[in-house]
C-alpha cells in the first residue's frame, strides 16, 4: 500500500507509517543532499532552507537525524502489512493497546471515528474486521497475525506521539466508551478470555505432541522415545495453573509473579497434608478455575495494600500480605469450592453428550455462531481448559467446531447459486481455504452474515454436524480435542477419545461432512430466497 505525502509540506502526513518519530521538521532531519526529501535537495552547503530554520530548542537528536539506522521502507511482507494498517486505524497516537489471539490483531483505540474502515477491510492481508466492545479486531489468520503483531507494536512504540487528526471535513466523535462497555457480563467474559488466549499456542503444541505420542504408544513404536514425549506433552499441563495465575494478575492490574505464586499453591504436592472440611486436599484440586480465583483475589489484596501500606514498607509488607492472605483463602476455601465446580463441569459435559446425544449436539452446534456474535463464547474457554486438565481432552470443542462446517457449506451454496456476483465469489474463493482450516471469520463477515439468511442456514448446518458428533458420543465414541483453538481440518491432529484414534477420527469426519452437506443444501434451497446478489 502506498502512502500520501505533500511534497510542499514540512511535516509528514499522519498516514505515513514509515516516517520515524522526530521533533524537528523533516527538512532538518533528512540527509542534506537527499533529492527525494519532501522539500527537494538542500543547498550545496547542506544547510536547511531559509524558510524553515531549525529552532535551537527543537533540534532533532542525533539518533533521529540518521535515517539509515531506521529503514524507510518495510523489508518483509509482515512489516509492510503493519505499516499499511497503522495509519488506517488512526495512527500510533490512536492506539491504546495491541494484542492478538489465534487469528485476530486486537486493538484498543482512543477514537473509533479515525478508523478508515473500508480501507482496512480492502487490504489484501485482511480477512475481516470484528468489533467487540472497545476492541477493534482485524482478522489476519493464524500464523500471519503472530508475525504482524510484533511489527505493529514496534511501529506504535517508535511512532510520533502527536494526537491523530481526522481527515478534512470529518468531525471526530467524542471519545466515549462504546455502548457495549455498559455490559459488565460481556466485559468480564472478555477479560477472562484474555487470561486464557495467550496459553493457546502451548496447548496446541503440547496437544499435538500428546496425540503423536499416543499414536506411537498404540503402535508399539519407538518405546525409548515415548516416555520423553510424555514428559514434554504433560509438563505444561501440570503447571498450567501457574500460568493462569500469572496472566490473571497481569490482566486485572496486579503483579503477575504474585498471581503466579498464589496459583502455584493449587498444584503444589504439599497441599495433600492439609485437611479442609475433614478431607485432605489433592494437588491440582480446583485446577484452572481455582488458580483464576486465587490470582484474582491476590490482585485485590495487593491493590488494597498499595493504598494503605507506607511507601517505606511497601516492598516488604505488600507482597507478604498478598501471598499470605490470598494463599490462606485459596487453601481453606477456593481450592475446595473450585474443585466441586470443576467436577460438576466434567460430570455435566459427560452426561450431556452421553444422554442428550444427537439432540444436545444439535443445540450446541446450532447455537455456537450466535454465541460468537454476542461474544458469549468466551465463557467456554475456562470450561474447555478445565475439561482438558481433568480428562485430557474437551468433548465440547469438536461439537462446536461443526459451526464452521456449516459456514463452509453455506458459502459453497452461495458460490454456486450467485454466479453473477463475481465480487462475492472472489471473496469466497479467497476465504474458503481458511474456512476449511477452522478460521470462520472471513466467511461469516464477508459472505453469510451480510446476506442474512445464509447465516441462519449456516447455523442449521452446524446443528446437523453437531448432532452427528453427539450421536456418536451417545454410542460411546466420544470425540475430544486435546487443545483449544483450531477447528475444521486443523483439529484432526488434536483429536482424542476413549474409542481409539480410528473411531474418533471417523466420527469427527462424519460430523464435518454432515455439516458441509446440511449447510449447502439448506442454503441452496432456502437461504437465498429473495437475496439479491451484491454488485461486483
Amino acid at each position: 500500500m502506498t502512502t500520501t505525502e505533500d511534497p510542499h509540506s514540512s511535516d509528514p502526513t499522519p498516514d505515513d507509517p514509515s516516517a520515524p518519530p522526530r521533533l524537528a521538521p523533516p527538512d532538518e532531519a533528512a540527509p542534506p543532499n537527499d533529492p527525494t526529501r519532501p522539500g527537494g535537495p538542500t543547498p550545496p552547503d547542506g544547510l536547511p532552507p531559509p524558510a524553515a530554520p531549525a529552532p535551537p530548542t527543537e533540534a532533532a537528536p542525533p539518533t533521529e537525524a540518521a535515517p539509515p539506522a531506521t529503514p524507510a521502507t518495510p523489508t518483509t511482507p509482515h512489516q509492510a502489512t503493519a505499516a499499511a494498517l497503522l495509519p488506517l486505524v488512526g495512527g500510533a497516537a490512536n492506539v491504546g493497546a495491541v494484542a492478538h489471539c489465534m487469528t485476530r490483531l486486537r486493538l484498543t483505540l482512543h477514537d473509533r471515528a479515525l478508523v478508515r474502515d473500508a480501507e482496512v477491510r480492502a487490504h489484501p492481508a485482511v480477512l475481516g474486521v470484528v468489533e467487540e466492545g472497545e476492541a477493534y479486531q482485524i482478522v489476519l489468520g493464524p500464523g500471519t497475525v503472530a508475525r504482524v503483531t510484533p511489527e505493529f507494536q514496534a511501529l506504535v512504540a517508535r511512532s510520533a506521539a502527536a494526537p491523530p487528526q481526522p481527515p478534512p471535513g470529518t468531525q471526530a466523535a467524542p471519545a466515549t466508551d462504546p455502548p457495549h462497555e455498559a455490559r459488565p457480563v460481556r466485559r468480564a467474559l472478555r477479560r477472562v478470555a484474555n487470561v486464557f488466549v495467550p496459553l493457546i499456542p502451548a496447548l496446541i503444541g503440547c496437544g499435538v505432541i500428546a496425540g503423536l505420542n499416543g499414536l506411537l504408544v498404540n503402535l508399539g513404536a519407538l518405546p525409548s522415545l515415548t516416555p520423553a514425549l510424555t514428559v514434554i506433552a504433560s509438563g505444561f499441563m501440570a503447571l498450567i495453573a501457574v500460568f493462569v495465575g500469572y496472566n490473571t494478575a497481569q490482566e486485572f492490574g496486579g503483579t503477575p509473579v504474585l498471581g503466579g505464586a498464589v496459583a502455584a499453591i493449587v498444584v503444589y504436592a504439599g497441599v495433600a497434608e492439609v485437611e479442609v472440611f475433614g478431607q485432605p486436599l489433592a494437588p491440582g484440586q480446583g485446577g484452572v478455575l481455582g488458580a483464576l480465583a486465587a490470582a484474582f483475589l491476590a490482585t485485590r489484596v495487593e491493590k488494597w495494600c498499595r493504598h494503605r501500606v507506607p511507601e517505606a514498607l511497601d516492598v516488604l509488607v505488600t507482597p507478604t500480605l498478598t501471598v499470605l492472605v490470598a494463599g490462606l483463602v485459596t487453601v481453606y476455601g477456593l481450592m475446595y469450592a473450585a474443585g466441586k465446580v470443576a467436577a460438576a463441569i466434567g460430570t455435566a459435559t459427560d452426561g450431556l453428550l452421553a444422554q442428550g446425544g444427537a439432540a444436545a449436539g444439535f443445540v450446541l452446534g446450532g447455537l455456537f455462531l450466535p454465541l460468537v456474535m454476542l461474544g458469549l463464547h468466551q465463557a467456554l474457554i475456562p470450561l474447555h481448559a478445565t475439561l482438558i486438565e481433568q480428562q485430557g481432552y474437551t468433548a465440547l470443542l469438536p461439537v462446536l467446531a461443526m459451526a464452521g462446517a456449516g459456514q463452509v457449506g453455506a458459502a459453497l451454496a452461495v458460490y454456486v447459486r450467485l454466479r453473477r456476483a463475481e465480487g462475492l465469489r472472489r471473496t469466497i474463493r479467497s476465504a474458503l481455504p481458511a474456512g476449511l482450516l477452522g478460521v470462520g471469520e472471513p466467511l461469516i463477515y464477508g459472505v453469510t452474515l451480510p446476506l442474512g439468511r445464509p447465516f441462519a442456514t449456516a447455523c442449521v448446518g452446524g446443528a446437523v454436524g453437531g448432532g452427528v458428533i453427539g450421536l456418536f458420543g451417545m454410542w460411546g465414541d466420544t470425540v475430544g480435542s486435546t487443545a483449544i483453538g483450531p477447528s475444521g481440518w486443523a483439529l484432526f491432529p488434536l483429536l482424542s477419545g476413549p474409542g481409539g484414534a480410528l473411531a474418533t477420527v471417523g466420527a469427527y469426519a462424519a460430523g464435518l461432512l454432515a455439516g458441509y452437506a446440511a449447510g449447502f443444501v439448506t442454503t441452496y434451497f432456502f437461504g437465498l430466497r429473495g437475496v439479491t446478489a451484491p454488485a461486483p
